[in-house]
């Protein structure tokens, strides 16, 4: 992102600003029509995108060249159409009301500059789907087999892509993006610049910094916290990473054990309630599932992904001798009670949605509360700059989410009108023969590839499009395919070889990005594992009895202690391969009901884990002898 003086930083803060305004302005007074919602939306943010990111990498950084002034002019015009002409567009009939050579003329210009847009600011893979997806909703009458589809006109290329309400750029997924994720966003930036991350770092540093290991727990800490509200797993590792990476590596840890830790914290974020990373609201839109519910479902498997990490750097700490901080660089605790007030603007945006407020009003509600609240302390207030910086850190921040999210919107729309994701389903299908653990493993590998180097709203989109509708014609529950989807999705930031959060952890490391990748998805290993328990064990849904849901967080919980130590190669003593071996093997088959039930299961693995420990301190204790 370029960094900008003068009269150029002046006018991209203004344009940022506008944005939140107009965003905090429909959450008060009411959100406008749809097409007009959307256009207002995309109006700033894809020209921001030309005078923020440069071209290439040789493009100036600190000043913007006449060619993206002329770009993000350009770009603003199909969104300023759409607003200026919404009463004729919504009185046309699809379909039937011809495509004028103006409304062609516009719709080739946004769908171009929507693409150069995407390749900037969020991600030249995503950029690529949606040129293929243009060629092949073009020339795809041309192609054999399972790929055919009907020729379309230009015309009909045009009222797709761009001239409808419910799907292309200006469609729904576009429309949660204006509504929902955009509070999200921007109330993210207000408590940022509130100090909440802070706090939560200084919170972590206080929980767990002494400890050995610390400086790694407190990375895994804060970045549960800070991750369910940045809405980037990267941003969320630059955020956090700064502070916790050095003070691993201060302690002991390899630099890019450091890194990679980091990286599957941030990750986690993602999936943490009650935000997600804002993808809890598009799922909820999608499947019409209470927000709550989602948020309700989802928080056993986020404690079990972070329950896996902060084992991992526990026993890796352990192995290595390595102790926690002896001074702990942080708030003091007298402090930290009196700052508790920090929390009000989360505790609100709960406290209202759980009421029945939407989302996007309680996200509202609880910028305000922010705003009100820092002048509790002088330190703290939210003077006139310190808004503007907030409100352009919203805008900006918009950018990549907006610019995802329309360019996902335009492949969906290909992927459903040409019938490509229905295609898709029954060759998974037919591959599958049928057996749901087959299909579930041909759709994991189906949304790692489309979620990496995506943000987290755009990789969930796209993954559940073309997996989503696999899954529940096989048999699945809406939520729990939903939630495996958008796992294996956000565990493409983890994944090599893209891992754009392990190359945000390496970058700061200064370690090798592909290493950093797969050390990253060994530590967030539960991530590949906990999604198959939505399906095969559901109390991980908190479904059922008390007593079942008990069971199945049991076995899960044992499953992952197993894991951990299996791969860690480490319990009190060394492991040796057949051992290790026998606990990964252990780790997979406990959690999942198969040959035996969930209370068999946890009697079984308790078995393991006391014969395992008994045997490690005989194993220490003949150690320890000889020196004594």
């Amino acid at each position: 992102m370029r960094e900008l003086s003068g009269t150029s930083k002046k006018i991209v803060i203004a344009l940022a600003a506008i944005t939140s305004l107009f965003h905090l302005y429909t959450a008060a007074t009411g959100v406008l029509e749809p097409r007009l919602q959307r256009g207002f939306h995309l109006l700033f943010l894809i020209p921001l995108a030309f005078l923020l990111f440069p071209m290439t990498r040789r493009s100036p950084r600190d000043w913007i060249p006449w060619y993206d002034w002329l770009l993000a002019f350009v770009a603003a015009l199909p969104s300023l159409y759409i607003i200026l002409d919404n009463d004729n567009l919504n009185a046309r009939w699809e379909g039937a009301t011809d495509v004028t050579l103006l409304q062609v003329v516009v719709g080739i210009i946004i769908v171009a500059m929507l693409i150069e847009a995407v390749r900037r600011s969020t991600a030249a893979a995503l950029a690529g789907l949606m040129i293929l997806a243009l060629i092949y909703l073009v020339f795809g009458h041309h192609l054999p087999g399972l790929l055919y589809h009907k020729k379309f006109s230009l015309d009909w290329i045009i009222e797709t892509c761009y001239l409808l309400d419910d799907e292309g750029i200006y469609g729904s997924i576009t429309g949660v993006s204006a509504v929902f994720v955009a509070l999200f966003v921007i109330f993210g930036a207000f408590i940022y610049r509130l100090g909440l991350g802070q706090y939560f770092i200084d919170v972590a540093s206080r929980l767990a910094g002494r400890t050995a290991g610390g400086p790694a727990k407190v990375a895994v800490i804060s970045s549960a916290f800070f991750g369910t509200i940045s809405g980037a797993a990267a941003a969320n590792v630059f955020a956090t990473g700064t502070f916790t990476i050095p003070l691993m590596r201060r302690i002991g840890y390899r630099p890019q054990f450091a890194g990679a830790v980091e990286a599957a914290a941030s990750t986690g974020g993602q999936i943490m309630p009650p935000i997600m990373g804002a993808a809890a609201f598009l799922m909820a839109q999608i499947t019409q599932i209470p927000y709550i519910s989602i948020c309700k479902a989802a928080l056993p498997a986020a404690i079990l992904y972070f329950m896996c990490i902060g084992l991992t750097v526990h026993y890796e700490a352990l192995r290595r001798g390595l102790t926690g901080l002896e001074v702990i660089e942080a708030a003091p605790v007298r402090l930290l009670i009196r700052d508790l007030y920090l929390l009000l603007p989360v505790v609100a945006l709960l406290v209202l949605m759980i009421i029945g407020y939407s989302p996007f009003m309680g996200a509202f509600m609880g910028t305000v509360v922010a705003l009100g609240i820092s002048y509790f302390d002088r330190n703290r207030w939210m003077t006139p700059r310190k808004i503007v910086e907030a409100l352009d850190m919203g805008g900006r921040n918009l950018i990549m989410i907006a610019c995802a999210c329309a360019g996902a919107g335009l492949i969906i729309s290909v992927v459903i009108k040409t019938g490509l994701g229905l295609q898709f389903t029954n060759v998974v299908i037919s591959y599958s023969r049928g057996i749901y653990l087959v299909a579930m493993l041909f759709i994991m590998v189906a949304a790692i590839i489309l979620g990496m180097g995506l943000p987290t709203t755009a990789a969930y989109v796209l993954a559940v499009s073309v997996g989503g509708p696999t899954l529940i014609e096989m048999g699945g529950d809406v939520l729990s395919v939903h939630l495996f989807v958008f796992y294996f999705a956000i565990m493409a930031c983890v994944t090599p070889p893209v891992a754009l959060a392990a190359y945000a952890g390496a970058s700061l490391a200064g370690t090798d990005p592909l290493r950093t990748g797969l050390e990253a998805s060994r530590i967030a290993v539960a991530g590949y594992i906990i999604p198959y328990l939505f399906y095969f064990n559901q109390g991980i849904l908190l479904r059922g009895t008390f007593l079942d849901i008990a069971l199945a967080m049991g076995t899960a919980i044992i499953g992952v202690y197993l894991l951990v130590i299996g791969l860690q190669g480490f319990m009190l003593t060394d492991l040796n391969l057949p051992e290790r071996a026998l606990l990964v093997a252990a780790a997979i088959f406990v959690p999942f009901p198969i040959f035996l039930d969930n209370f068999q299961s946890v009697l079984l693995g308790l078995g393991l884990m006391g014969g395992f420990y008994l045997q490690q301190r005989r194993r220490r204790g003949k150690m320890e002898l000889p020196s004594s």
